[in-house]
């Protein structure tokens, strides 16, 4: 397998920007400063009205900006979305579907990364069956981000839980990036989670962290000790 691909580590850390309007993002991107360079906009913020005006501000301050929209639609309308994206320089774009539809984005995708979503860190082995899903979770993840790569995705959605692996079984080059992280004790609908140091031992490229930086009492505070964390990783 492959070397994975060098990542500044101060961009390993991507906050969830999920927050209703324009004037909370702002500020919150104020507040945070320098200790994010990586921000991840979502469906809530894109329901603002102000989605694509944001986009263009993080990256004209030098960040890097992550389009979560999950794309789930029939081929010719994700590669378009995918093409109207790309224009808007995002770094990454989430595609939540079959292969032809990660296939269609891919063709798309100018300069972005297409990630492909495997199995939301909401969903449990209940949750899957629930669905008519015939395998466990880590199988699933696996069969997915093995397409993922062989179509020509950047890499994956995946819960840290199953990185160890993707890393066995998939080859390096697949960026990895977990959401559901959780610095603190866990209290949300999110059910695969692990702290920062679990995930980037178990491998993860970046992690994505929302509410445990939005919702703390100083969340630039927050932002850096996570930062100082993932530094103290990749230090060692």
């Amino acid at each position: 397998m492959n070397q994975r691909t060098p990542i500044p580590t101060d961009q390993r850390l991507i906050f969830a920007l999920d927050v209703p309007d324009i004037d909370q993002a702002r500020g919150l991107i104020r507040t945070l400063g320098e200790h994010v360079q990586f921000y991840k906009l979502g469906l809530e913020f894109f329901l603002s009205g102000h989605y694509f005006a944001l986009a263009d501000e993080l990256k004209a301050a030098g960040k890097r900006v992550f389009a979560d929209l999950k794309l789930f639609d029939i081929p010719p309308t994700v590669g378009r979305a995918t093409a109207q994206l790309a224009r808007r320089e995002v770094d990454f774009l989430t595609v939540h579907g079959n292969d032809a539809m990660l296939e269609a984005a891919v063709a798309h995708r100018g300069d972005m990364g297409i990630l492909a979503v495997t199995a939301l860190t909401s969903l449990d082995q209940g949750d899957l069956n629930d669905l008519g899903f015939q395998c466990d979770i880590e199988q699933l993840v696996r069969s997915r981000a093995r397409r993922a790569f062989e179509l020509g995705c950047t890499g994956v959605i995946s819960s840290g839980l199953e990185v160890p692996a993707l890393r066995r079984d998939v080859d390096h080059r697949l960026v990895v990036v977990c959401p559901g992280i959780r610095p603190v004790a866990n209290i949300d609908e999110q059910k695969r989670t692990l702290s920062v140091p679990e995930a980037f031992e178990a491998g993860a490229d970046h992690i994505v962290v929302g509410r445990p930086i939005r919702d703390a009492s100083d969340p630039a505070a927050a932002a850096a000790e996570i930062q100082q964390q993932i530094a103290a990783h990749f230090d060692t």
